[in-house]
């Protein structure tokens, strides 16, 4: 039998050049990439107790129409860590998105302060996970920011300072706060400007909301019959031995 029959040369030729020009090419390489993902997207947790102002937990606030309906997130063109309407020394504003925006600033509240903080009084109660959670709930109203239970004590009632719920006593910071103060007790119904002037001192506003805490006032006042904490103009207040029985406090006996 007959063997198969020998290429031409020509098609030898042929194929020994289609070899050599695939020789030439350059390595494959894999148009698959496959370091690439899906980009989360960016969401923000926001406050809803406005009508018409909104804070994110990154500081900003803006009004309710232009925050971001799918990432609730505020534009980042204003203000970041707003303080409009606070007052710096009190740690207090008359708005609560402002309250929220001034108190995310990590210069105002340190977050490793806030995380060993309970949410509320009781043993049981929790701690903040994050700072955004601690100006929520603290911005909000509470007890301490009305007087006679129908009225804000101040228009500024939107309060942040972590101190309103340490653990540790805040004497200590309050006698610092006077220092280089010279406290002196006027008569009822003298005013604290008539009172500096006559002894040839001023009066230091700024400095009577440090005082007006009981602690302090039992430093300089005889407060016999005890001092009670409380909002208003004339709080706190002790209770006198002279006051009308009608008035005075009644105590459950057990």
């Amino acid at each position: 039998m007959a063997g198969p029959r020998p290429l031409p040369r020509r098609i030898l030729r042929l194929a020994a050049s289609i070899a050599v020009a695939f020789a030439c090419l350059p390595t494959p390489v894999s148009g698959i990439r496959k370091d690439i993902g899906f980009i989360e997207p960016i969401m923000c947790r926001s406050t809803v107790q406005g009508r018409h102002l909104i804070s994110d937990d990154n500081g900003y606030v803006c009004s309710a129409l232009s925050i971001n309906p799918w990432s609730h997130c505020c534009p980042t063109m204003g203000d970041r860590f707003s303080c409009q309407g606070c007052k710096h020394d009190l740690q207090c504003c008359n708005s609560y998105e402002y309250c929220v925006s001034c108190c995310l600033n990590p210069s105002k509240t340190k977050k490793e302060d806030v995380l060993k903080l309970k949410v509320a009084k009781p043993v049981t109660a929790g701690t903040y996970t994050n700072v955004f959670d601690f100006c929520t709930g603290r911005c909000r109203h509470s007890s301490a920011s009305v007087v006679h239970e129908n009225a804000y004590a101040s228009d500024f009632h939107h309060c942040f300072s972590v101190q309103q719920n340490s653990s540790g006593s805040t004497e200590a910071i309050s006698v610092a706060k006077l220092l280089g103060i010279n406290v002196v007790v006027g008569r009822p119904g003298e005013s604290c400007s008539l009172v500096c002037k006559v002894r040839g001192q001023s009066c230091v506003p700024s400095r009577l909301s440090v005082l007006n805490k009981c602690e302090i006032l039992q430093k300089y006042m005889r407060c016999k019959s005890g001092c009670f904490r409380s909002l208003g103009p004339d709080q706190p207040a002790e209770v006198v031995v002279e006051a009308p029985t009608s008035l005075r406090i009644k105590y459950a006996e057990t």
